[in-house]
């Protein structure tokens, strides 16, 4: 720097001026600069990205100086787009700019911990036992020990262990738990592999050897929207961001994109430039609104009111009055509408039945394979086709699989016609459920029948056993249940969109606060738009509508729009819900590394909301039962009980998973069978029938049909995703919790019928919990091991995103620090710990795993008209057809390492595929034996080898179609043996391409066309979903082979969701009970609590990020209204509790105009581990967001069997949303620090 006095003349230094006096040459000490070269100086730069769940993959340069990351920065050699696109970066946010700080801070986990408790007790009693498993037995069947380090859980008492101890320890539980209960009772929680695919596949890989269950993740973090399968028989398939620019009309609905999409809202505010008109719908001011041209602002949880009425307008403006060419074409082609629906005749009026199949009609048009899964439409010269495409021409033949518009008998040419309105036999009166009229005291509400009358149009037609029926067309329904006035004389129908009649603007004004004038402008828009453009509008949606508990009512309400629309498809249109990094895009390279399917098949999988429901005891504390939820309509006598028996009935009739699967150890059921001289699957069916084995879900609380060992890794269970929290601290952890409810032993309700009650709940199920984090998490903090991870900077991985077409690497930049390791090699160790351990205890084995019926497999029409549960005498247990399949499995317990570490033979005896198509591999494996080598002896030998996490790498990237263009082609034409028509030219140009770990290390790669995605990877065409279904004829995989508006399976019916209807969000009943019980003196007010994602984080990630802390406010806080404030007496900054039956938790209050009244906001994920007093009601640490919520699942999610309705890991099943709950806030009087050895009081004074 200068010198001192230099500073104070620093004004009056002269020298040679130039540029007319505006330069000046001055003779300075630059000295002062090498601070900043040397700060800026770096050794290396090196290719990695974030494997934190945010959808953004983002590629950055990491520097290194010294061995250490100094610094990153974001990379801009992303390949190009076609000239009339932006290019995809600027991609990356402050969050991930801050990541480097985590290396080095003190929040890093530096070396493996264990409790104390528990490692007294190891270490004595391995001192008493030279068997690793018999001193874990001395440990966990001894009660008072199991309980005094159980109870210790959450309240520290770390100390430090070394990698030995540790895996000697877990290899233990772990042999000792699947000897003595099952491998099934060994469970692994780890989300979204996308974002770090071969760390995922570290534990999946493991666990799935060993016969563990792995847990989902999409449907218990309530991203995955079971609209989604419902409509499109698709887990989540959605455009890339770059396909925004596409758009000429967006509605960003509930997905705050700048704050939640940061390194894509780029293409968001530079398509306006092209002049698209952009809508934000969100019930705060939220950062989108501020991009879009108009903000709507409907009350939270009634969104599906307002798609409707807008769905209204659509069909009223363009498919009736004058219909739009394009609109009309559209759905006669690619959707459901013109399929014929019987009518069920009920006490004065008919009901909507099942779709009319071909197995219905005499001679079943000639239709001999699976003629009862093929629905059944008029042709326009009003003959009864079966049209193809259905999901009977999916599976038993070839080459009708497709959406040509032909007769599925004759091959001929065919034009289905959409109504009956013209050609009607009569005119019959259809009751329709109405659901608007219900909900809790905080909504409003629009009082009708609760079954609205409306006249169809409808043909008599004569079946197969003698009898006949009406029929008319789901395109009938659609008109009739959005009350539309087709001349018929409807009273129930509208005239005009200002009668407050079901599903007109002028009722959703009512319901949502929207005026219908806003209304009936952006359908129109909307509408306008797509007919011009041919479906050029949008919708981008998120979490806003996805987590409440009838989400998928909100799902079809803006599906539905598209649907009307043409928008589905199309470039620039349809369909996008982003909310976790969901897309795994070399998903099919991925599976058999991640579920050990090289070696065994099937791996066990398992619902997780089913699963914590279950095992965290969720369910002793149900308020809202199955008959509430049902349609008026319904026969309330079918569906007795609690909402656990429904999951019950559906794991048993196949159609959900179990886990643990039977209430006895499947090991030895094998041995059983053999001295009863039958087969393990007959034997298992007998004692099913006998009922000498139940399922395990009948008795969760026996102490023997629960989880024992718990992996967390990738993931912050305990602080960011558990629903129910504090009932899984008291029943999965048994530590202290703040649970304010009464079960239902004590408060009264609907006990279970299925599933055996116990008065005393059964607390801390867990025997171990292992967590893998590179930070001291709340999950780590309530963990009996912790092992400390790589970073994402330390290690060698892939990331992929549905918001970009790219494949990035993590890469190791610099080696792991202090005595942290990467998640394959943790893995890997404890698999050769636990082949040493298990030797004496486990041998080769054969294991009895039951499989839920699963979609995309011949399977799926297992049950196609009605339900029938065998333990109620209604049909016979048949595995894979009224129950589970019963799959008898090998396992070599001593060989699991070795299996570990290679690539097994199963590759090339079965080959590989995915969403039910197959391909051969042997070139593949011949290629991974020259790149990893081979196993040169032991079980494995002449394997290719899994050595290292890039030799994993290279597995996925080799045998998956996205990065393999020899792959693609053989993908592509597999599926064309089933559609008839070739698709092999979308991968052709590609066939040479093989994209290897090294390469997307030197830039980013985008993958290849794959036939397991619905969208194209092309130079031409930004990816957007449903490109190929409409562009290639590939039928959707449903029941009609297009996209479902009518769902037929009888539980849809039943609970009143066959087609789209308004349900208000739920009343959980969970303050009322607290409401003034422990009262401080405060005000006390009922208010719905939402969680929506943050700014300041990635879910929990960066919360405690010293960076991000100091750029917020640090520390939970709460959003609130001024209005609601004003009426607590809460001024802005108050420390507050909110809290119900479930729990309680303590934050500052943010008082803010952008939130309107009767709603809280806290953002998701605020941990228990920065600044946080304790509670005035719980006199304990104040709890978490997820303190306040818990679990209620939905019947018609647990629905399979039934083509696309059917079970899939992540794909359909129960989901956690939370949304619908009620907290009651309060200003707290005194601030409890809880510190200090004795908990000494620190108090703060309160205004």
């Amino acid at each position: 720097m200068s010198k001192f006095l230099d500073r104070f003349r620093y004004f009056k230094q002269k020298g040679e001026t130039f540029a007319d006096g505006h330069g000046q040459v001055l003779d300075t000490n630059r000295d002062w600069e090498d601070g900043y070269r040397q700060r800026w100086q770096h050794d290396k730069v090196v290719r990695s990205t974030h494997g934190v769940n945010c959808t953004g993959s983002c590629s950055w340069k990491i520097f290194v100086k010294n061995g250490l990351v100094t610094w990153e920065m974001q990379q801009t050699d992303y390949p190009r787009t076609r000239p009339d696109m932006p290019n995809h970066e600027p991609r990356g946010c402050p969050r991930g700019a801050s990541y480097s700080w985590y290396l080095y801070s003190a929040n890093r986990l530096k070396y493996p911990l264990m409790r104390k408790r528990l490692m007294k007790m190891w270490r004595e009693a391995k001192v008493q036992h030279s068997d690793p498993v018999d001193a874990w037995a001395s440990i966990i069947e001894d009660a008072d020990k199991a309980k005094s380090f159980k109870q210790a859980r959450g309240r520290g008492g770390f100390v430090r262990s070394s990698w030995k101890e540790v895996n000697e320890l877990i290899a233990a539980s772990n042999v000792y738990t699947v000897k003595t209960y099952g491998p099934d009772r060994v469970a692994g929680f780890s989300p979204i592999p996308a974002m770090s695919m071969v760390s995922y596949a570290s534990g999946a890989r493991y666990l799935s050897l060993i016969g563990g269950t792995c847990l989902s993740f999409y449907d218990w973090y309530c991203d995955l929207p079971p609209a989604s399968p419902q409509t499109w028989g698709e887990q989540t398939d959605v455009p890339e961001s770059a396909d925004w620019y596409n758009s000429s009309y967006i509605i960003a609905w509930g997905s705050n994109v700048p704050q939640t999409r940061t390194p894509d809202a780029h293409f968001f505010t530079e398509v306006r430039y092209k002049g698209t008109k952009t809508v934000a719908v969100t019930p705060d001011y939220a950062e989108i609104a501020k991009l879009c041209d108009l903000w709507l602002a409907p009350k939270q949880g009634t969104d599906a009111a307002m798609a409707m009425a807008m769905g209204h307008v659509m069909l009223r403006e363009f498919h009736l009055d004058k219909p739009s060419q394009y609109f009309t074409d559209y759905v006669r082609r690619y959707t459901d509408m013109p399929m014929l629906v019987m009518l069920e005749e009920r006490d004065g009026y008919y009901a909507a039945g099942r779709t009319l199949r071909a197995a219905d009609l005499v001679d079943a048009l000639g239709q001999e394979n699976n003629p009862e899964w093929k629905t059944v439409a008029y042709n326009s010269d009003g003959e009864l086709v079966a049209p193809n495409g259905s999901i009977g021409f999916r599976w038993g033949e070839k080459g009708k699989w497709n959406l040509e518009q032909r007769n599925g008998t004759t091959g001929e040419e065919t034009e289905l016609r959409l109504s009956m309105l013209g050609s009607q036999d009569e005119i019959a009166e259809v009751g329709f459920p109405y659901f608007g009229g219900e909900g809790s005291e905080h909504f409003n509400k629009v009082e009708l029948k609760n079954v609205l009358m409306h006249k169809l149009p409808v043909k008599r037609l004569q079946l197969a056993d003698g009898s006949s029926a009406l029929v008319t067309t789901v395109y009938d329904l659609t008109m009739a249940n959005y009350g539309l006035e087709r001349g018929l004389g409807d009273e129930n129908c509208a005239t005009g969109y200002d009668d407050v009649k079901a599903y007109t603007p002028a009722w959703a004004e009512q319901i949502t606060g929207v005026p219908r004038a806003q209304i009936v402008h952006i359908a129109r828009e909307f509408a306008e738009n797509a007919d011009k453009t041919h479906g050029r509008s949008m919708i981008i949606v998120g979490a806003g509508l996805n987590h409440w508990y009838h989400l998928d009512m909100n799902y079809r309400g803006l599906i539905n729009m598209l649907i009307f629309c043409g928008c589905v498809g199309q470039s620039g249109g349809g369909w996008a819900h982003y909310v976790g990094q969901e897309k795994l895009r070399p998903q099919t390279g991925w599976q058999p590394l991640a579920f050990a399917l090289d070696w065994q098949r099937p791996a066990r999988h398992m619902n997780s909301t089913s699963y914590f429901y279950n095992h965290s005891s969720q369910w002793r504390y149900e308020t809202v039962t199955a008959q509430e939820l049902l349609s008026p309509m319904a026969d309330k006598s079918r569906y007795s009980g609690h909402l656990i028996d429904f999951n019950v009935r559906a794991e048993r009739m196949g159609w959900l998973p179990s886990a643990p699967q039977l209430g006895t150890n499947p090991l030895r059921i094998a041995e059983a069978a053999k001295q009863a001289g039958m087969s393990p699957v007959d034997y298992t069916v007998k004692s099913l029938k006998d009922g000498s084995i139940r399922f395990a879900a009948e008795q969760p609380e026996n102490g023997k049909n629960h989880p024992r060992n718990l992996f967390i890794w990738r993931s912050n269970l305990l602080g960011s995703s558990g629903k129910g929290h504090e009932y899984m601290l008291k029943y999965l952890l048994g530590t202290e919790n703040g649970i304010q409810g009464k079960d239902l032993g004590k408060q009264g309700g609907v006990k279970p019928e299925e599933v055996e009650w116990k008065d005393n709940g059964l607390d801390g199920k867990l025997d171990l919990v292992v967590t893998l984090d590179f930070r001291l998490s709340s999950t780590c903090l309530y963990s009996d091991i912790v092992l400390p991870t790589a970073t994402w900077y330390e290690k060698d991985d892939m990331n992929t995103s549905d918001m970009h077409p790219f494949i990035h690497p993590l890469s190791a930049a610099v080696d792991p620090a202090w005595e942290s390791k990467s998640d394959w090699e943790i893995y890997k160790d404890i698999a050769k710990t636990f082949s040493e351990v298990c030797v004496g205890h486990l041998g080769k084995e054969t294991d009895v795993v039951t499989l839920p019926i699963q979609h995309d497999s011949a399977a799926e029409l297992a049950q196609p008209l009605d339900v029938k549960d065998w333990k109620k005498g209604e049909c016979d247990l048949i595995p894979g057809v009224t129950a589970p399949h019963i799959i008898p499995v090998e396992r070599d317990y001593p060989a699991t390492y070795e299996r570990f570490t290679s690539i097994g033979p199963l590759m090339e005896k079965i080959g590989n595929g995915g969403k039910g198509i197959a391909w051969n591999t042997q070139s593949e494996m011949d290629l991974l034996r020259k790149l990893n080598y081979t196993k040169a002896d032991g079980p494995a030998k002449g394997q290719p080898m899994l050595n290292t996490a890039i030799d994993a790498a290279e597995m996925i990237l080799t045998l998956a179609p996205e990065t393999n263009g020899h792959v693609a082609v053989k993908a592509w034409a597999a599926l064309s043996e089933f559609t008839g028509r070739d698709h092999t030219h979308l991968a052709t140009n590609k066939e040479e391409e093989k994209i290897r770990f090294r390469d997307i290390q030197a830039q980013p790669r985008k993958i290849i066309s794959s036939p397991t995605w619905s969208g194209l990877e092309d130079e031409h065409v930004s990816y957007n979903a449903g490109y190929t279904n409409v562009h290639e004829l590939i039928p959707w995989r449903t029941l009609s082979g297009r996209q479902s508006l009518y769902q037929d399976h009888q539980w849809m019916r039943d609970f009143g969701e066959s087609l789209l209807v308004y349900r208000p969000p739920i009343d959980t009943r969970s303050v009322k009970a607290v409401m003034g019980a422990k009262s401080n003196g405060n005000p006390e007010k009922a208010l719905n609590f939402l969680t929506p994602h943050q700014k300041w984080g990635i879910h929990s990630t960066y919360s405690d990020n010293l960076l991000m802390l100091t750029l917020s406010r640090g520390g939970p806080i709460v959003w609130m209204s001024e209005t609601d404030a004003k009426d607590l007496g809460i001024e802005d900054n108050d420390w507050i509790e909110v809290f119900n039956s479930n729990g309680a938790l303590t934050a500052r209050a943010v008082v803010s105009q952008r939130v309107p009244a009767g709603m809280t906001m806290m953002y998701h994920a605020q941990e228990r581990i920065v600044n946080l007093p304790g509670s005035e009601i719980t006199e304990q640490r104040g709890g978490i967001h997820n303190s306040v919520t818990r679990i209620t699942p939905k019947p018609t999610h647990m629905i399979g069997g039934y083509a696309q309705l059917a079970y899939g890991f992540n794909y359909y099943g129960t989901v956690g949303s939370n949304r619908d709950e009620f907290v009651v806030v309060r200003k707290m009087k005194n601030i409890n620090w809880l510190d200090g050895e004795g908990n000494d009081q620190v108090q703060e004074s309160v205004k």
